[in-house]
């Protein structure tokens, strides 16, 4: 069994998905440890409390340094015997020996198709506003490794919909958020938890992908 820590800076819908997905039995052979919020009162504490998920809080304003910061997180991952960290809409900067640290085992979900709009400033609401500014007919997202380069870890699942005409960056994003980002980010955790997951050269590949 392996123990989940979801990084939580929102509202937590990636979370609820993880939840569900673990609820449903489309995740096994996993259970979220713990949920690590950067701030206090956002709703994804809430839903880790009614879910009895234990909850810590780490204020990255508290820390003088990125890299203090990071050492007090990976503190609470040693503490609860972490095996894969999700990023939720985690919006603090790990340092890169964290990263290093835990290589191959921190996934984030980024709502395009890597590589087209992602990097540094890609993020939220912006990453929609450019979609629909270049005018492209698909968009998505990506669930992927993170490693030291913003948005360059190896990819592990995507998936596209259809931009449609009158899309508004929020409608667009609320569309990829529950079509694409909740439906991959299950399926990715699943196939980490059950050891289905090989990276070799910054590439994923997917032991038995039939099972998908």
């Amino acid at each position: 069994m392996k123990n989940i820590a979801v990084f939580v800076s929102g509202g937590g819908t990636n979370l609820q998905a993880i939840i569900d997905g673990i609820k449903s039995g489309k995740i096994t052979n996993g259970k979220i440890s713990l949920v690590l919020s950067s701030k206090d009162d956002v709703y994804a504490l809430t839903r880790a409390k009614d879910n009895n998920i234990p909850i810590e809080i780490i204020r990255r304003k508290e820390y003088p340094d990125q890299d203090e910061f990071s050492q007090k997180i990976l503190e609470k991952m040693k503490l609860y015997s972490i095996d894969l960290i999700i990023l939720a809409g985690f919006l603090s900067v790990l340092s890169e020996d964290f990263i290093k640290l835990y290589e191959n085992k921190i996934l984030n979900v980024h709502p395009a198709l890597i590589p087209a709009f992602c990097g540094k400033g890609f993020y939220g609401l912006k990453v929609h506003e450019k979609v629909l500014e270049r005018g492209v007919k698909l968009s998505g997202a990506t669930v992927h490794f993170v490693n030291e380069i913003t948005d360059g870890g190896p990819i592990i699942l995507q998936k596209a919909i259809e931009v449609k005409n009158g899309d508004t960056p929020e409608s667009l994003q609320g569309r990829i958020m529950t079509e694409c980002e909740q439906i991959i980010l299950a399926k990715a955790v699943n196939l980490f938890c059950n050891d289905m997951l090989d990276v070799k050269n910054n590439i994923v590949y997917i032991k038995n992908p039939e099972e998908l």
